[in-house]
């Protein structure tokens, strides 16, 4: 369509009729590229991979952290159906034994800092999703991916660091199977009106070994597996989950820090 005022006001119509697209179609304004894509697209560019430097020893958590796992037992975590979680634990870490289920901590969280470190299996077995699989469920229903993405291909919005199945990481920042990685979190957890309907989306901030992944990047909704992800709502506090994808992850120091 032509427009017949003057060039200024045009560019401003034109701006003003962008904004109002981008906001009826549900576009995260901050992550315009998190519905150009299909759900988990193999043809979606696979972030830069970087090196990003060994891994240190590990360091105490701050004095207000809630300490959630201290490499001695598996108190505070549970099975989701209450009974004792049945994972592995040995040498100041915690495996998932495949099969057990997963896991979830006993205390609820809102809005958090969380870090957590995790292993892949030294021993390299499988590829794809098939390696190294688990993933942390924040405020329950809102995944950061766990996998082996080392010298490993998947789809952009699968790997590690990934917000699962909506936003690949910034780069991919993953050490060799079997060292340590570290993800360093900043999660707000989602508003939703009286009605039900949601006021402001979940967001993240994210660091791995060390390098931002997300910037306070908006979730599109909960963590679903091969389709496009919505709102429903659910109570503010909710516990972490480690998933058992059936791969002998490990997990250590693992604390948060609430926000709210």
């Amino acid at each position: 369509m032509e427009c017949r005022l003057d060039n200024y006001t045009c560019r401003k119509v034109a701006w003003l009729a962008l904004v109002a697209l981008t906001v009826s179609s549900g576009v995260n304004a901050q992550n315009p590229d998190a519905r150009r894509w299909p759900v988990h697209s193999t043809d979606r560019p696979r972030p830069p991979v970087i090196q990003p430097g060994p891994a240190g020893p590990l360091v105490p958590p701050p004095s207000d952290a809630v300490l959630l796992f201290d490499g001695r037992d598996l108190a505070g975590w549970s099975r989701q159906d209450g009974s004792p979680a049945r994972w592995t634990v040995s040498d100041g870490s915690v495996e998932i034994a495949p099969g057990t289920g997963d896991i979830i901590s006993r205390r609820s969280f809102g809005d958090m800092q969380l870090h957590i470190e995790w292993a892949a299996p030294a021993v390299v077995r499988g590829e794809g999703q098939g390696r190294g699989n688990s993933g942390i469920f924040l405020g329950r229903y809102y995944e950061l991916q766990v996998l082996d993405s080392y010298r490993n291909d998947t789809y952009a919005d699968g790997q590690a660091g990934a917000m699962y199945g909506q936003t690949p990481p910034l780069v991919n920042a993953m050490r060799p199977p079997g060292e340590w990685n570290t993800f360093d979190v900043v999660f707000h957890r989602p508003r939703f009106n009286a009605d039900g309907s949601l006021a402001r989306p979940a967001r993240l901030a994210a660091w791995h070994n060390g390098v931002l992944i997300h910037d306070n990047t908006e979730f599109t909704g909960r963590t679903v597996h091969m389709r496009e992800a919505e709102y429903s709502p659910h109570p503010d506090r909710q516990p972490i989950l480690l998933q058992d994808h059936g791969d002998r992850v490990r997990y250590r120091s693992i604390w948060v820090r609430e926000l709210e």
